[in-house]
C-alpha cells in the first residue's frame, strides 16, 4: 500500500469529478474501483461534494455540476505553499482565472485556472487536508498529464507557475512525451503529450487522469459492463505499462494503468 499524509508544492495532490448525476457516478466508481463516496453531513454547505474512500481513506472527490452546460470532467489539482501568490503566477503567465483564491472551510485554500492552452485546472493550499491519502496503488490516481495542441507555451506556462523542469522522453517515433518535474529533481510528477493528430479535433485541451489498476484489460472489460466507453483500446508502453482511456457513462474521460512494474 502507499499512503501518504502530504504532498511537496508543486505536486499534484488531489483529483475531483464533476457529474450530473452524483448517485449514479458514485455506483459506476464504486463498482470499477471499489470506492466508498457516502454523502457528507455538511453536504448543504459543500453543495453536495463527497469524498470517494479506499480502506476508508480519501482518494478523489465526486461533486455535481455547478452550471448548466459544464462537461463533465475529471479536473486536477496542483499543491501550492500560497494559492495566492501561485494565482498571481498563472495570471501574469497568461491563465484565466476561473476561480479566484477561496478558502474551504478549515480544509485549505482552492483557486481555478485554465492555462493559454485551454486546459482547466486547481490548485490546492492545504491546512487540514493534505489530498489523497493513498496513492500509486490500485484504484488510486498514479499520473497526472496534460492532453495541448500548444506544448511550447505550456512549457513557458508551467515553467513559471510551479517551476516545473520539462524534460522530453523519446516514445520511439511521433512527438517526444514530456515529463514534468520539479526543480532540480528525477522523480517526474506529470507528464504532457501534444494531441495534435492523435486526438479529435472536438476533444478541448484537458488534465487528463490516471488509476492505477492490477490488470487493464480486465478493468476496461468491466467498465464497458458498467456502460462506458473506450476512447482508446488497451496498449503497451514500453518499460511503463499497459495503458487505455475511458470515457464513464457521463462522458467523463479518466485512463487506467497496468504499471510495468506491477
Amino acid at each position: 500500500m502507499t499512503e501518504v499524509s502530504e504532498h511537496p508544492p508543486s505536486t499534484p495532490s488531489w483529483v475531483d469529478l464533476g457529474t450530473p448525476d452524483i448517485d449514479a457516478t458514485v455506483e459506476f466508481y464504486g463498482t470499477l474501483f471499489g470506492w466508498e463516496a457516502a454523502e457528507g453531513e455538511n453536504a448543504a454547505e459543500t453543495g453536495g461534494y463527497r469524498l470517494a474512500t479506499l480502506r476508508g481513506k480519501p482518494v478523489a472527490g465526486l461533486m455535481p455540476l455547478m452550471e448548466e452546460g459544464q462537461r463533465p470532467a475529471w479536473s486536477t489539482y496542483v499543491s501550492v505553499e500560497d494559492a495566492d501568490a501561485v494565482a498571481g503566477k498563472a495570471r501574469d503567465a497568461g491563465g484565466q482565472v476561473v476561480a479566484e483564491p477561496m478558502d474551504v472551510m478549515d480544509l485549505g485554500r482552492m483557486a481555478l485556472f485554465t492555462d493559454p492552452t485551454g486546459a482547466f485546472f486547481g490548485i490546492w493550499q492545504p491546512r487540514t487536508f493534505p489530498g489523497a491519502a493513498i496513492v500509486n496503488e490500485p484504484a488510486t490516481l498514479t499520473w497526472n498529464e496534460l492532453n495541448t495542441r500548444d506544448p511550447d507555451a505550456a512549457r513557458g506556462f508551467y515553467t513559471s507557475v510551479f517551476g516545473w523542469d520539462a524534460r522530453d522522453f523519446d516514445m520511439g517515433g511521433g512527438p517526444d512525451y514530456v515529463t514534468w518535474h520539479r526543480a532540480g529533481e528525477d522523480r517526474s510528477v506529470g507528464g504532457m503529450m501534444d494531441m495534435r493528430g492523435r486526438v479529435p479535433d472536438e476533444v478541448p485541451a484537458n488534465w487528463l487522469v490516471y488509476f492505477a489498476v492490477d490488470d487493464t484489460d480486465a478493468t476496461v472489460a468491466k467498465a464497458r459492463e458498467l456502460g462506458a466507453n473506450v476512447a482508446v483500446e488497451p496498449m503497451d508502453i514500453p518499460d511503463v505499462g499497459r495503458f487505455a482511456v475511458l470515457t464513464d457513462p457521463h462522458g467523463a474521460a479518466f485512463a487506467v494503468i497496468q504499471n510495468a512494474s506491477q
